[in-house]
């Protein structure tokens, strides 16, 4: 194998890469709809491939290698977003199935399939290792989308790493994921573990209970759920009827060792998380269940300088500071102590919004919640954390004298706002701005003098 590039896929023309309601797509269909779609892109360097449909998602993102364009991979698609990505790469163009939205640019609909068109023999394109394939997206101190450069070689060392560590490469499974494939999260282990970790991914993308019961009905055993806290908390208060599950995977948000538990001992799967970040990609997974170190995939190396740590080695590009606070357990291993910017500090105690949003989530009958760190000064001069909670059968007092239980007074929310449900994204996880806005809705910094009740 020439060590300057890597093939399109690693699986043999006739294996199955994605599962869609018609059924299983072979390889050679898929590089035959990569040929097809490569032939109809338009000028442009640039992809915004908004393909909601994961395996034509997938689709695009090949054609679009195969062409030597680069995707565009930003979290949001707002008109503000848009605008930015223009400004950055004026020849971009929308790649989308009828999902685009009122996206301000040229567009281009994903070519209608026609399955009993007869399968050339194809050739597996192979991609040069240093080919950049997407642009993924983080917000700087200026509010602007920061590009980050994702290279080919770097997102297959990434994924056959990530295999490994997960003994996808001892056995195929077929992945339902109810990440969008545009989020680094769902782009590395779904996407990226169709293509180069021996797995074969479901089409869609099931948002409800009952979709996701109904996805894993769909494709062949053992499966692999890729999931979020949010939806796998939802999945299991369902209590639908599942399919068995060979192994779950979390990410983009702390997940408590209560709902893991509760998550292995009914689903009879072991549940990993990953941790990384959109400019590294995955570095380091653990299973929940068994303690709170982290293990680093091979290769990954962290340093600290002060109170900032970096990581860098295997497909890291480059080296790259991070924005959590670790702690380092030897070369290989870590603990977690939230984000560096969510420390805070009432009347000289500190803690952290991760700790407390995890002493929260671990209490039983609370479904989802989130503290808030206001900006705004209050009445009394002393700004204190609110909290917003989803926990149907608890109120307000009964939560408040579990959370006595777990933390010191003075980081008791003012005020303790109960919901319906918190404003997550597609992704799973809650925007800032987002809980700022509920926070103003519910009039946070004119309540929160005085011990609540």
């Amino acid at each position: 194998m020439n060590a300057a590039t890597h093939p399109l896929t690693s699986h043999s023309l006739d294996a199955v890469i994605a599962y869609r309601p018609e059924g299983p797509v072979s390889t050679a269909r898929f590089l035959a709809d990569v040929a097809r779609l490569v032939d109809s892109l338009p000028a442009g360097g640039h992809v915004l491939n908004v393909c909601q449909d994961r395996y034509r998602f997938m689709v695009g993102l090949a054609a679009a290698l195969v062409a030597k364009r680069i995707s565009l991979l930003p979290s949001t698609h707002t008109a503000e977003t848009v605008r930015q990505l223009k400004a950055l790469a004026p020849d971009v163009f929308c790649l989308h199935d009828g999902h685009s939205g009122d996206i301000d640019l040229p567009r281009l609909a994903y070519p209608e399939e026609d399955a009993a068109q007869p399968l050339a023999s194809p050739a597996m394109p192979r991609i040069p290792a240093e080919q950049v394939v997407a642009y993924v997206f983080t917000s700087g101190s200026t509010g602007l989308p920061q590009p980050h450069v994702k290279t080919w070689g770097a997102l297959v060392r990434n994924t056959q790493a990530g295999a490994k560590c997960l003994g996808m490469d001892q056995q195929s499974h077929s992945i339902v994921g109810t990440v969008p494939p545009q989020h680094m999260y769902g782009f590395e282990s779904t996407v990226l573990l169709a293509l180069h970790g021996g797995c074969a991914c479901w089409a869609g993308r099931p948002f409800y209970p009952a979709d996701i019961a109904a996805a894993l009905a769909a494709v062949p055993a053992p499966r692999l759920l890729v999931t979020t806290p949010f939806h796998l908390r939802a999945l299991l208060d369902a209590e639908v009827e599942l399919s068995p599950v060979g192994q779950l995977l979390s990410a983009t948000a702390p997940l408590s060792e209560n709902l893991a538990r509760e998550a292995e001992g009914r689903l009879f799967a072991p549940l990993y998380e990953i941790y990384g970040c959109t400019e590294t990609g995955q570095i380091a997974s653990r299973r929940t269940i068994e303690g709170a170190t982290w293990h680093l995939l091979p290769d990954i190396r962290l340093e600290q300088e002060a109170d900032v740590s970096y990581a860098q080695g295997g497909h890291v590009e480059g080296r790259v500071r991070l924005g959590d606070r670790l702690e380092l357990c030897g070369d290989h291993s870590f603990l977690l102590h939230g984000r560096s910017g969510d420390l805070i500090n009432i009347a000289g105690k500190r803690s952290s919004l991760g700790y407390l949003n995890h002493q929260l989530l671990a209490i039983p009958g609370v479904a989802d919640g989130s503290f808030f760190m206001p900006q705004e000064e209050a009445a009394d001069g002393v700004t204190r954390p609110c909290a917003f909670v989803v926990a149907p059968g608890l109120s307000p007092g009964q939560l408040l004298a579990a959370l006595r239980q777990r933390l010191d007074p003075i980081f008791l929310p003012r005020p303790l706002v109960f919901l319906e449900r918190l404003p997550r994204n597609a992704a799973g996880k809650l925007p800032q701005a987002e809980l700022a806005a509920l926070a103003a809705h519910h009039g946070v910094a004119s309540e929160t003098a005085g011990d609540p009740a």
